[in-house]
C-alpha cells in the first residue's frame, strides 16, 4: 500500500494515510475510461436541437408557376429545399444520444483514473474542512502549500456547506461528495484532494 501524507487546512503534516492497492494501484484500463468518458458527455447532451422539413414550414399551397413555357426549372412548392424559407433536408430531430456502460465497467474506469492520479502523486489527503461559515481565502491558501498547481477536485464526506461555498467561490476548484464522484471529473482535474473520512468511505464502498 502507497502511503501519503495527511495534512491540515494549514498544508501542516499531521499523519499519513494508506491508499488501497487495491483502488489506488491497479494497471489503469485506458480502453475502458475512454468509454466511460465518451458515455459520460453523451448523456449530458440534450439532443432537442431541430429544424422544419418542408412538410412543416408554411405556405407553398400553390404551385409557384406553370409546369412548361417559363425557361425555369420546374417547381411544385416553395416549401421545397431549394427556396429560401424552404424545408430543410435532413436536418437533425430530437433524439436520445444516451450511451450505457457496465457498472462493473464504470468501476474498474474509476479505479484506473484514481490509480494514475496516484501514480502521478497527484492524491492529497485532507483531514477535515472544519468551516463553521464559508472562508474561500483558508481553501485559496491552502491550495497554494501543495506542491502541485492546477484544478483541484476536493472529495467530501457529506453534505458540508460551508466547505461548499468556499471551493465553489474558486475559478480553479470544484467539489464532489464520495458517492458522486466521476471518471470525467477526476480526470478533468489536476490534483484531487479527499478528506480523510471521504478517503475511508471510498475504500469502503469501492474496495
Amino acid at each position: 500500500m502507497a502511503k501519503v501524507d495527511v495534512l491540515n487546512l494549514a498544508g501542516k503534516v499531521v499523519g499519513n494515510y494508506e491508499l488501497a492497492d487495491s483502488i489506488y494501484g491497479i494497471e489503469a484500463k485506458e480502453d475502458l475510461i475512454y468509454q466511460v468518458v465518451k458515455a459520460q458527455l453523451a448523456n449530458k447532451r440534450q439532443g432537442t436541437s431541430k429544424v422544419k422539413n418542408r412538410s412543416e414550414v408554411s405556405g407553398g399551397g400553390k404551385k409557384p408557376w406553370r409546369q412548361k413555357g417559363t425557361g425555369r426549372a420546374r417547381a411544385g412548392s416553395i416549401r421545397a429545399p431549394q427556396f429560401i424559407g424552404g424545408g430543410v433536408v435532413f436536418g437533425p430531430t430530437p433524439r436520445s444520444y444516451k450511451l450505457s456502460v457496465p457498472k462493473k465497467q464504470r468501476r474498474i474506469a474509476l479505479k484506473s483514473v484514481l490509480s494514475l492520479k496516484a501514480q502521478a502523486n497527484n492524491i492529497y489527503v485532507l483531514d477535515e474542512i472544519a468551516l463553521s461559515e464559508p472562508k474561500t481565502k483558508e481553501i485559496a491558501n491552502f491550495l497554494k502549500s501543495l506542491s502541485n498547481e492546477g484544478k483541484a477536485l476536493f472529495v467530501l464526506e457529506h453534505d458540508n456547506k460551508a466547505a461548499e461555498l468556499s471551493i465553489r467561490n474558486l475559478a480553479n476548484a470544484n467539489y464532489a461528495h464520495f458517492n458522486t464522484i466521476n471518471v470525467y471529473d477526476i480526470l478533468n482535474s489536476d490534483v484531487l484532494v479527499l478528506t480523510k473520512a471521504a478517503a475511508d468511505k471510498i475504500e469502503e464502498v469501492y474496495a
